[in-house]
């Protein structure tokens, strides 16, 4: 029986001008490149230009998006912006976008479930698609953590980065099979208990500021990699997929030591991760979509290509994907 699925038709990414290298954090804090690349394989990110928004990071990856898909601006029906860093409070960052793009139907809206941010928009997108209510999605992943870092704080500032990613997602009818293109399955946690772990120390109803960023880097690693491959498993027999079936794993970039026990726990292949931490850092919301932008425009990933995704982020969220490329 054929059934309606959401299919990638395009992916889109950018990142900011200015690169900042662990040798130029080593002159401001008390670190070094070393220090950081052991701890967590970063070597360098993204820090978006003053005056650039999180809005900005969103509009370059969308508009690439859309042209890598052959899509007009006109034919999206919904926009859903993941992101932990909006430009303002309110509007919604991705109404922005929406008339950035000259788009007056529809609707647009903003998710916040900081780095597991795409995956919880993609879902979203996806359930809204698959009703048949509407055809095409703009998902975007989009941040500018380096204005809520503490840049004196050694354990945080070096983790984070700026950029956006964004993917087309169409309603195609598919033959309703295993083989089917698009999103398969998708599996969404949260645990507010760990609050604590990982969380802005700032906001409208309670401080009145922006905040900085605070964590406990070794509870989140602790938690990290169970609930990733929790979400994995689930996924898997959800829909009769194995480690051994996927042909590329794209996780949250946060740190490489997290990626690869994730994947040595789950049995993935070391030459199926797609990882983009070392250069890019962590850019929460926006790492899986840059990443897929990436293996998708290096030719890693092609049409037929069986995708899995995962993320965590404060909260604490967690989730996972499979999409049929």
């Amino acid at each position: 029986m054929s059934r309606i699925r959401s299919v990638v038709r395009g992916c889109g990414a950018y990142l900011p001008s200015e690169v900042l290298t662990n040798a130029d954090l080593a002159k401001t804090v008390d670190t070094s490149d070393e220090w950081i690349v052991q701890r967590t394989g970063i070597r360098q990110r993204h820090i978006a230009a003053h005056g650039e928004m999180t809005s900005d990071l969103a509009l370059f990856a969308a508009r690439e998006a859309l042209a890598d898909g052959g899509v007009e601006a006109s034919e999206i029906d919904l926009i859903i912006l993941a992101t932990a860093t909006p430009d303002n409070t309110f509007p919604a960052t991705a109404t922005t976008v929406q008339a950035a793009l000259g788009i007056t139907h529809g609707f647009a809206f903003d998710v916040q479930a900081v780095c597991s941010g795409f995956l919880y928009a993609l879902a979203t997108a996806d359930k809204f698609l698959i009703s048949g209510q509407h055809k095409r999605a703009l998902v975007i992943g989009s941040e500018t953590f380096s204005r809520i870092l503490d840049w004196t704080d050694r354990g945080t500032c070096v983790l984070f980065g700026d950029g956006a990613g964004a993917v087309v997602l169409e309603a195609q009818e598919q033959p309703g099979e295993s083989s089917d293109r698009g999103v398969l399955t998708t599996h969404l946690r949260s645990d507010g208990r760990h609050k604590s772990k990982l969380f802005v120390d700032g906001g409208p109803s309670s401080t009145g500021t922006v905040g900085h960023l605070r964590m406990e880097g070794r509870e989140v690693f602790r938690h990290a990699v169970g609930m990733i491959t929790d979400v994995i498993e689930d996924a898997f027999a959800a829909t009769g997929e194995t480690a051994e079936s996927i042909d590329w794993f794209v996780p949250h970039q946060a740190n490489r030591r997290i990626i690869d026990a994730s994947a040595q726990k789950l049995h993935i292949a070391p030459e199926k991760v797609v990882l983009t931490v070392d250069h890019h850092g962590n850019t929460s919301a926006a790492s899986i979509p840059l990443a897929l932008a990436e293996a998708r425009a290096d030719g890693r990933i092609k049409q037929g290509d069986l995708v899995l995704l995962e993320a965590m982020g404060g909260g604490f969220t967690w989730g996972s994907a499979l999409v049929r490329w």
